[in-house]
C-alpha cells in the first residue's frame, strides 16, 4: 500500500519522529514521508509514532492507498527531496 504521512510534533520530538519514520519510508518535505509498506510495516509505524508522541499535544495525519497509481503528485516550485529516481 502507499502511505503519506503528515506530522506536526513537540519541538523536542521532531528528531525521534523523523530518524523513526526514515526507517521505512521516503522524506520528501519537511515533516511529511511517502512510500509503500505492508501492512504489517504500517502497524509498526502506528505503534512506533504511538510510543514517541504525545497524544495529547501531537498530530499525525496518515493518508493511505492502496497504490499510489491512485494518486496524481505534482509539485510547485521546489522538491525538497525528489524520489524519482529510486529503483
Amino acid at each position: 500500500m502507499y502511505v503519506l504521512i503528515v506530522y506536526d510534533v513537540g519541538e523536542k520530538r521532531v528528531q525521534k519522529v523523523l530518524k523513526f519514520l526514515r526507517k521505512y519510508l521516503n522524506w520528501i518535505q519537511n515533516s511529511v514521508f511517502e512510500g509503500h509498506v505492508t501492512d504489517a510495516q504500517l502497524l509498526k509505524i502506528k505503534n512506533g509514532l504511538k510510543s514517541l508522541t504525545d497524544q495529547e499535544e501531537d498530530s499525525i495525519i496518515f493518508f493511505i492507498a492502496r497504490s499510489d497509481k491512485w494518486i496524481k503528485k505534482e509539485i510547485m516550485g521546489v522538491e525538497k527531496n525528489s524520489t524519482d529516481n529510486f529503483i
